[in-house]
């Protein structure tokens, strides 16, 4: 077992809701070894959710790293001194180089062949035909630093930290009302999840009382191209899409009141700001809310049990989705 540990990498070169999924564990062996400095690995677009988490030490990004000759990442990582590396995205040039630059304690999960030659300490489990949450999944490489793995989902939210906001530009926070609701409409995932569909994100907008609801459609520009042409116009209703940098998007639905979502990364944001968090799902295993559910206080979440379908939009009703939007506030 692991001792002491005093430079700890935790390695998850992915997306957003998966980096956020995985934040706990920095909050967790920051409060078991507070003296231990705590490096997030992740990918560059990433780094301002990284940046908001408060036991994140350092962050690394894995295309910088990329870049080096091979050499080169062996030499750059020796130095660092770290003592443990927790693979929790495998990454089969990650485990090869941790170990090519003799950390000490390389831990990665045993369902991965390439970690039977490179990581020393391999907990075995299975997250694909598991019935467990991914972040109370992500735990369980806790287990050689002694740490259990019986983390509830409201215990791991509270080891999260998200506590370092970006300040919101004026010129978006101006949008914002104070005599209204501000209810944000993600209504893409990027190809990350079964959607609702443009169609009832837009029926959705347009039966929110314009008198009680400010409404925001948000996307990158490329997602835009699928609804921009759809959306309402109506005082109430605002397309933020491609307007926003990631940074940007935290501080507007932190200083939101409700997202609807499917399960992408705004929707694992909305939760961790603790807005009403509101997410469509599949019941399909393994991409169910019992897997992908957003953490945070104020999560509801709705799956479509009807059709397992994914080539399909979700069959949620919207007089549901309307009822909790217009009870959330």
């Amino acid at each position: 077992m692991i001792e002491n540990p005093k430079k700890i990498v935790i390695s998850r070169t992915d997306s957003i809701g998966d980096v956020i999924l995985t934040l706990p564990l920095a909050g967790i062996l920051k409060e078991r070894f507070p003296s231990a400095t705590i490096i997030f690995f992740g990918n560059t677009y990433t780094k301002p959710i990284i940046k908001c988490c408060t036991a994140v030490d350092e962050i690394w990004e894995w295309a910088e790293i990329e870049k080096k000759h091979p050499e080169e990442q062996i030499h750059w990582l020796t130095e660092q001194n770290v003592d443990t590396f927790i693979h929790v995205f495998p990454r089969k040039a990650l485990a090869r180089l941790a170990k090519k630059a003799k950390i000490k304690n390389r831990i990665g999960t045993s369902h991965r062949a390439y970690h039977w030659f490179n990581c020393n300490y391999r907990p075995n489990f299975t997250r694909k035909r598991s019935n467990y949450h991914e972040a109370q999944l992500n735990t369980r490489l806790l287990e050689p630093l002694r740490i259990g793995a019986n983390y509830n989902l409201t215990q791991l939210y509270n080891h999260i930290g998200f506590d370092n906001i970006p300040e919101l530009p004026e010129k978006f926070s101006q949008l914002l009302s104070t005599d209204k609701k501000n209810v944000i409409l993600h209504a893409k995932s990027q190809g990350s999840a079964v959607e609702w569909g443009v169609p009832n994100f837009v029926e959705l907008a347009k039966a929110l009382d314009p008198q009680k609801f400010n409404v925001f459609f948000t996307g990158t520009e490329k997602e835009a191209e699928f609804f921009r042409t759809h959306i309402p116009q109506q005082e109430n209703i605002f397309d933020l899409s491609g307007q926003m940098t990631l940074d940007e998007l935290i501080a507007f639905i932190a200083k939101s009141d409700v997202l609807v979502a499917a399960s992408t990364g705004p929707l694992h944001i909305a939760g961790i700001t603790n807005i009403h968090t509101v997410g469509l799902f599949s019941a399909k295993k393994p991409i169910h809310s019992g897997r992908w559910k957003p953490l945070g206080n104020s999560v509801l979440v709705f799956e479509d049990k009807k059709s397992l379908d994914l080539t399909q939009p979700l069959d949620i009703p919207l007089r549901d989705i309307l009822r909790t939007v217009e009870n959330a506030v």
